[in-house]
């Protein structure tokens, strides 16, 4: 069976800036994943289902506000109500003050900026969909 894959993508506001520099907060890319998540567990079970914990994080490259950021996951193995689930994060756009305050330009190749690992849940009873 094919499990389901989800992205989203975002761009990194001035909000998201948590440090000197408009350098973002990797906790803003795990919101991200917990997203995509979410949406994993609708697909796959029609229901939110929790995020139970990560067994796995990797911040790779810094994130700054302006920056477009895609966040990727698929489900890897299904248990009785465990799903685990692998997660990506690339900058694809990235914001240019070196330049002036609004340029910004499209990456030709993406920069892989976190990497992640971890197990939802639903529980059986708010499972909709057979498997």
């Amino acid at each position: 069976m094919e499990y389901p894959k989800a992205m989203i993508r975002v761009r990194m506001s001035q909000a998201d800036a948590h440090y000197g520099g408009n350098l973002v907060d990797g906790a803003r890319i795990l919101q991200l994943f917990g997203d995509v998540a979410t949406e994993l567990l609708i697909r796959f079970d029609g229901d939110e289902g929790l995020f139970r914990a990560y067994d796995n994080i990797e911040f790779l490259a810094p994130v700054y506000a302006g920056d477009y950021i895609e966040a990727y996951g698929e489900i890897v193995e299904v248990g009785r109500t465990s799903r685990k689930m692998k997660f990506e994060a690339y900058k694809v756009i990235r914001s240019r003050p070196d330049i002036n305050d609004s340029a910004a330009e499209v990456l030709e190749e993406p920069i892989l900026v976190c990497r992640a690992s971890g197990t939802c849940v639903v529980p059986k009873e708010k499972q909709r969909y057979q498997h």
